[in-house]
């Protein structure tokens, strides 16, 4: 059975053009190379889908004769391994670290909705003894 593909596993550049294809929900190599920095080249960009589409990355269908590439890691796994990433990698696993990090940042556009949510989690927690 092929091993499931990990998005932490990817090259600077690959997460790029997976970042581009999730940002969109689909994407030509026309789109991706539009979203991308460096101005990179078309072809480039169309060898890397092909690429990320072999390691089991992206799928394709044609549409009007165009390629048009979806991810196959929905979008909520590939958030919660993106996180894992970042949480081994910058908090070395502390989620309050991470928790703290997170809302020092966003602090001033955090809506009352957001600041309620938040506080309800903190108290399930607290209920829950965590």
């Amino acid at each position: 059975m092929a091993k499931r593909p990990e998005i932490q596993e990817l090259t600077r550049r690959e997460r790029q053009i997976m970042d581009a294809v999730y940002q969109l929900g689909s994407a030509t190599a026309v789109e991706v190379m539009e979203r991308l920095p460096g101005k990179p080249v078309n072809a480039t960009v169309r060898t890397m889908l092909k690429v990320l589409e072999h390691k089991g990355y992206l799928r394709h269908e044609r549409i009007k004769g165009r390629f048009v590439y979806h991810p196959t890691i929905p979008v909520t796994r590939a958030r919660h391994n993106a996180l894992e990433h970042v949480m081994e990698t910058f908090f070395q696993g502390a989620e309050a670290s991470a928790v703290i990090a997170i809302l020092k940042q966003s602090e001033a556009s955090l809506s009352e909705a957001d600041r309620e949510r938040i506080l309800a989690l903190i108290e399930a927690s607290r209920q829950e003894g965590r």
